[in-house]
């Protein structure tokens, strides 16, 4: 049955759009932690449909809101007032830490992501952004136009200047053998060289861990230090939360607060595990900046109720349950595991994360050098052993992703830690 599908897909879908595995699988339903394919195999997910299943697959909390606000209206747009959204924006503009914050809601972190570049440089009047190396910010024009991993961006074509800084992979690069004190230093002075060979920029958009990169982060503090260099110029500072945020990195509920000295930043964008599923992203921003605009503007999708009614339901859960405190007991035990498997197989890089954010970097043994066939036949051979994982990574997809839901318990911490040992062992 998956052939048919398959060749019903290659048929009519694009040839750029990805699929896992040597042979795709359908996945049918889930439930918790575990989701299973139209074969009947079950699999423990630690992806989450790309860190999007925040709390649980098929959570009662969530379903039951979505059900019960699908049975009154599922959508009328934003030119009425709208309960729901009204209530999750406050909600998130609270817990941002932005002074003064409003909420504009979108469908993706790509169109938060985009927003965010249009409020930036309608602002601040200039099409300059500065962006890390390594980095990704979504599919759309401008998004692709400040991603800077290659592997991510089909064309070179901008509206925007894009200037790329050193620092959002600490592992590699001119600065990788300094210490944390060095490597900031030098990013720093490398930041402020670019700013004095450049017009002015609008803004810097950094995501805390690089998410397609590799999860992949500075030492605590780089954005810190970069935004007091960039404050004294005017130059705004978006943090791109769309996979950190929500507590998955459990030290935090932001990624933005690792780098808090300097304060919140002027704007964030999230988006993925608010929803756990449905298409929610949106922006944050002081009021001075949101209301910057001087033309009519609405959104047909942004702010749907029944999306707010799941992103409601399921950030109560979230905060009632203390999933970020969980993400950072259970992801603290998952890491020191993974490193501890690790140990024993040359091709690891590195073992690398935070919370429920964890990267696991494949090189061929002895060198620097990438291995991204090592990374595609761990990622077969966890789906063999019931795994769902992802990949990643700058350096020609060389890299694993885990990120389950974080409700993730120490026993499927373990269960899926095993797994991926197996998985590890079975390419050396």
């Amino acid at each position: 049955m998956n052939d048919d599908l398959l060749s019903r897909h290659r048929a009519v879908l694009p040839d750029w759009l990805a699929l896992y595995y040597e042979h795709p699988i359908e996945i049918t339903h889930g439930e918790g932690r575990h989701v299973w394919d139209s074969d009947g195999n079950r699999y423990l997910d630690f992806f989450g449909g790309i860190l999007t299943t925040m709390t649980a697959h098929a959570l009662p909390e969530v379903t039951k809101a979505v059900t019960e606000q699908a049975g009154r209206i599922i959508h009328s747009s934003t030119l009425y007032l709208n309960r729901p959204m009204v209530d999750l924006a406050e909600r998130i503009a609270k817990l941002s830490g932005i002074p003064d914050a409003r909420v504009f809601f979108t469908t993706s972190g790509t169109e938060a992501n985009d927003t965010a570049l249009l409020l930036a440089t309608a602002y601040r009047r200039s099409n300059t952004v500065l962006a890390m190396r390594n980095s990704y910010h979504g599919r759309s024009f401008s998004a692709v136009g400040v991603t800077g991993n290659r592997g991510w961006s089909p064309t070179s074509l901008s509206p925007l200047q894009t200037l790329y800084v050193h620092g959002g992979l600490r592992t590699r690069g001119p600065f990788a053998g300094l210490d944390d004190y060095d490597f900031v230093a030098a990013c720093v002075d490398d930041l402020k060289d670019l700013l004095g060979h450049s017009r002015p920029p609008a803004a810097l958009i950094a995501e805390p861990i690089q998410g397609v990169g590799g999860f992949t982060s500075p030492p605590d503090g780089l954005y810190a230090a970069f935004r007091e260099v960039l404050h004294e110029r005017g130059v705004l500072w978006i943090s791109d939360e769309v996979q950190t945020g929500w507590g998955r990195t459990g030290e935090h509920f932001w990624g933005w607060q690792a780098h808090a000295r300097s304060g919140p930043p002027d704007m964030l964008t999230f988006a993925k595990g608010i929803g756990n599923g449905m298409s929610i992203g949106g922006v944050v921003a002081r009021a001075e900046i949101m209301n910057c605009l001087d033309s009519n503007s609405i959104s047909t999708f942004g702010g749907t109720q029944i999306t707010m009614a799941a992103g409601l339901a399921n950030l109560t859960y979230l905060l009632e349950h203390d999933l970020q405190g969980n993400a950072r007991r259970v992801g603290g035990l998952l890491i020191e595991r993974l490193r501890a498997a690790a140990a024993h197989v040359p091709a690891v890089r590195e073992v690398r994360g935070r919370g429920l954010m964890i990267g696991i970097e494949l090189t061929r043994p002895g060198t620097d050098e990438a291995d991204p066939a090592a990374a595609s036949a761990v990622l077969e051979a966890a789906r063999e052993g019931g795994l769902l994982i992802g990949k990643g990574g700058g350096h020609d997809t060389s890299a694993l992703r885990i990120a389950p839901p974080l409700s993730l318990n120490v026993a499927e911490a373990e269960e899926g830690a095993a797994i991926l040992e197996d998985a590890l062992r079975s390419i050396q």
